[in-house]
């Protein structure tokens, strides 16, 4: 990310497809991110309600678009998840809200730079929720407080408390959405 845009990431299951395909000039640190994310699905679908025969049925082929911008980064990570959770889940993504934050292979939702940016760069967009890595919060204090107070901040742990935050079908069966 530049730190003052808002980037859309698009997903699609590829029939008898294996694996991950990642298009949209993303460089290395994004494909890892996009690796990890995928891992730590495959690795708790039951979690997460997926059919385990779904991933030797259908690989992904995840797109970021503007292809001729470079794009780099850890912190678009979270959201490839839920991506592909809900591609593998068959449950929508509020189309109201943005998230940001890497993930690990454990789950763990790490900070990352930018906040102020990528909280005005969403509200520019029009979109008023976003989901922000808990350590994170204390960036908030460089938003000036119109702004804080016209938005929704979602802050996650793991990346369980984005999925539920995310996906409103997940939510339930996650019941652990932490709102501030």
């Amino acid at each position: 990310e530049a730190g003052g845009d808002v980037l859309y990431i698009e997903g699609t299951l590829l029939p008898d497809g294996k694996g991950l395909t990642l298009t949209g000039q993303l460089g290395e640190v994004m494909q890892e991110s996009a690796k990890a994310a995928q891992s730590f699905i495959w690795s708790h679908a039951d979690e997460f309600g997926i059919d385990r025969a779904s991933f030797k049925d259908y690989g992904v082929h995840i797109h970021v678009p503007a292809g001729a911008i470079p794009k780099d980064g850890p912190s678009a990570g979270v959201t490839m998840a839920v991506a592909m959770t809900s591609l593998y889940t068959k449950n929508p993504v509020r189309n109201d809200t943005a998230m940001t934050g890497e993930i690990t292979l454990t789950g763990m939702v790490l900070p990352i730079g930018g906040v102020k940016e990528k909280v005005l760069a969403a509200r520019r967009a029009g979109i008023r929720r976003v989901i922000l890595p808990l350590p994170n919060r204390t960036d908030l204090r460089e938003i000036p407080e119109q702004v804080r107070a016209e938005m929704e901040f979602v802050f996650a742990e793991r990346i369980e408390d984005v999925l539920a935050a995310a996906i409103p079908a997940l939510a339930e069966r996650l019941a652990i959405v932490k709102t501030g």
